[in-house]
């Protein structure tokens, strides 16, 4: 693909990124307090988010296998026609007060999302060698907007409409088709038929492969661990006595620190290797733990929560651009449906556990729950860098 094609092409994706995660951060902040006001019964507060990323989990193989057969334009235009009609069956739902008619619409920001995984996937897939990690970083980096965004738009148009959040859910509505508008001038071709029709192995196979199982647990603990500890932050930070605008400050800068990093990284990337930057991405969660074990004061929230941010960003783009090693073209659909399904179940279950292990056993142990995960990944990232040494060596 032509340099200036190519170029536009994660410059699209990175608008729609912001795009999408400016919707998904005021989904957050707002679809738990309309649960907690519409749910017949309190406990179903958060039951839309859980159905969200149910169907995000679900929905994930299927749209992998959607873009393989019919292109990455096609599949993202059907992904940010979930959003607009997500953002209008929502804004229906509260306008009448009908509780699980916002939980169906909660679906489909699922499917939204489901399709959304795939951006930075695109923009990998479309890039040439050496561009490939700049590439991913960039797209990843459109969510900046969403830092400022999201939370903001929510709090600007809480108060319009016949009911609180009403206009937010129309703006999301919006934003999703700006999203559609920019995705249907996407300039990806559908797979070739050489591509299509080159060798492929049985998805076992591929999964067993030492490259595969660590780009997924680089993927895992990054996004699964910083779901944990995120999700638990500001319940954590209310225990401790601080105001609910402190934490609201905490999880903003956190956000940036999850997606600024993005405009180095891809350099990091190729300047040290994928290897070195995933394990800063470890111990930098590692840093993490040892704040909040060491206090509970705002400086022991706000410094952890940077850094856990930075985490991310180093183990999931980390793992997205070793996870391109892993497949020829003909498996790259199957390939990435399965990384991300395992990954997106493994944030499901660590959203859902983060505040029960919070209110048993205390924010401690939150945190300390996630160093077996990290004592797991780098050993992975031990190994597969010995093996790969050990190839290198043999072929010498």
């Amino acid at each position: 693909m032509h340099l200036s094609a190519e170029r536009s092409n994660v410059l699209r994706l990175a608008a729609a990124q912001a795009l999408f995660q400016t919707f998904s951060v005021m989904v957050i902040t707002v679809s738990g307090l309309i649960g907690q006001s519409l749910a017949p019964d309190k406990h179903l507060a958060t039951l839309p988010i859980a159905m969200s990323m149910l169907t995000a989990a679900v929905v994930m193989i299927p749209a992998s296998l959607f873009m393989q057969r019919h292109g990455r334009r096609a599949g993202f235009l059907v992904g940010s026609g979930c959003g607009i009609a997500a953002g209008l069956l929502a804004a229906f739902s509260i306008s009448i007060g009908n509780f699980w008619l916002f939980v169906v619409a909660n679906a489909l920001v699922g499917g939204y999302q489901a399709f959304a995984q795939y951006y930075r996937f695109a923009a990998a897939d479309t890039a040439s060698a050496e561009f490939k990690s700049r590439a991913i970083s960039w797209v990843i980096a459109g969510g900046i907007v969403a830092a400022f965004a999201g939370t903001n738009i929510a709090r600007f148009t809480q108060g319009i409409g016949p009911a609180p959040f009403t206009m937010s859910f129309i703006v999301m509505s919006v934003l999703s088709l700006v999203a559609f508008w920019i995705m249907a001038r996407l300039d990806i071709p559908k797979p070739s038929v050489v591509e299509a029709a080159g060798p492929v192995r049985p998805i076992s196979q591929i999964m067993r492969q030492p490259v595969f199982l660590t780009a997924l647990m680089g993927s895992v603990v990054g996004y699964a661990m910083m779901i944990l500890v995120m999700t638990a932050t500001p319940i954590a930070m209310q225990q401790s006595g601080h105001a609910v605008g402190a934490s609201a400050t905490v999880i903003q800068w956190h956000v940036l620190g999850m997606f600024l990093p993005s405009f180095f990284t891809g350099n990091l990337i190729k300047r040290f290797g994928v290897l070195p930057i995933m394990g800063a991405g470890v111990l930098l969660i590692l840093g993490e733990v040892l704040l909040a074990l060491a206090g509970i004061g705002f400086f022991h929230f706000l410094s952890g929560l940077i850094l856990l941010g930075i985490a991310w960003n180093f183990l999931f783009i980390g793992g997205t651009t070793l996870l391109t090693e892993a497949c020829t073209p003909a498996e790259r659909a199957k390939t990435q449906a399965a990384h991300d399904f395992l990954m997106f179940g493994a944030i499901t279950i660590a959203s859902f556990s983060s505040g029960s292990l919070l209110n048993a056993y205390g924010w401690r142990f939150v945190n300390l729950s996630v160093i077996p995960f990290l004592i797991a990944a780098l050993a992975m990232m031990i190994m597969y860098a010995m093996l790969g040494r050990r190839a290198a060596m043999k072929s010498a």
